[in-house]
């Protein structure tokens, strides 16, 4: 059903990997040891708003392929739409997405910039300008590509804290979500890794469903043959204090997925 399918599917793609930096390797040997997680990952509380690399500006064509999943407490606690979710592995997705240049000041107004350091390729500096991601522009579009053209009514990122996005649906239910923590690491300049932990309220149920998701994702520049972006990202779900079955898990995750993704420049 959608709402299963949202609650799992809408953190696949996140696009808001940024926050305090890991210690060194913390991430990298993270990603290296999946699917043998037994608790959350290193973060620190989320500030700021994304500040991506220079090479991530512009508009992208995403791949997003589903390659494995886990349900690591399964049969005791499997989460809504799990089982559903298995007809996606192995199967493509495409959709479009955004990253732009802002300035410092545009973002300092609100108190909610903060450096990511990535000097891989130069851009002009001479206006202080980051790039950033085009949050509606890209949930909607990530939106779209799994639950359908109609699903989604609108997407409302919070003016007053990039943190907060409230999804509506066609059916006036709501998905609001929340990010609460962050890190990242910086390998290699033309490579980063981010994990962003997200706090989910879907608000039209009875009772209403809460959980926590981690999405880690690592990023590669490619630069030949052709100019383009590989990532290995993976989603993991947890539970929330208000599930009952919150004290079998505690921090260890309740569904894990693995995605292979390949962002293409469009011309």
């Amino acid at each position: 059903m959608v709402i299963q399918r949202i609650l799992v599917l809408w953190v696949i793609l996140v696009w808001l990997l940024v926050g305090g930096e890991a210690k060194a390797g913390l991430l990298s040997d993270r990603i290296a040891n999946f699917p043998n997680w037994y608790d959350k990952p290193p973060v620190t509380a989320a500030k700021g708003d994304l500040v991506y690399p220079d090479w991530m500006e512009g508009n992208w064509q995403v791949s997003s392929t589903l390659i494995e999943q886990f349900a690591p407490l399964a049969p005791e606690i499997v989460t809504p739409g799990f089982s559903d979710n298995e007809g996606y592995i192995n199967q493509n997705m495409t959709f479009q997405v955004r990253f732009q240049a802002v300035t410092e000041s545009f973002l300092n107004r609100s108190n909610r910039f903060l450096t990511f350091p990535m000097t891989i390729f130069k851009t002009d500096r001479s206006q202080n300008k980051v790039i950033v991601a085009d949050r509606a522009f890209n949930g909607l579009n990530i939106g779209k590509a799994y639950l359908g053209d109609r699903a989604i009514r609108s997407i409302k990122v919070d003016p007053n804290s990039p943190n907060r996005q409230v999804t509506v649906l066609s059916t006036g239910h709501q998905l609001v979500s929340i990010v609460t923590d962050r890190a990242t690491e910086t390998p290699a300049p033309d490579r980063f890794i981010g994990t962003e932990m997200t706090n989910q309220f879907f608000q039209g149920t009875s009772p209403p469903y809460f959980n926590q998701v981690e999405t880690t994702t690592s990023y590669q520049l490619i630069s030949s043959p052709r100019l383009m972006v590989e990532a290995s990202q993976i989603t993991a779900i947890y539970l929330s204090p208000q599930d009952p079955d919150y004290f079998k898990a505690l921090d260890k995750p309740v569904a894990m997925y693995r995605y292979k993704l390949e962002l293409v420049p469009l011309e």
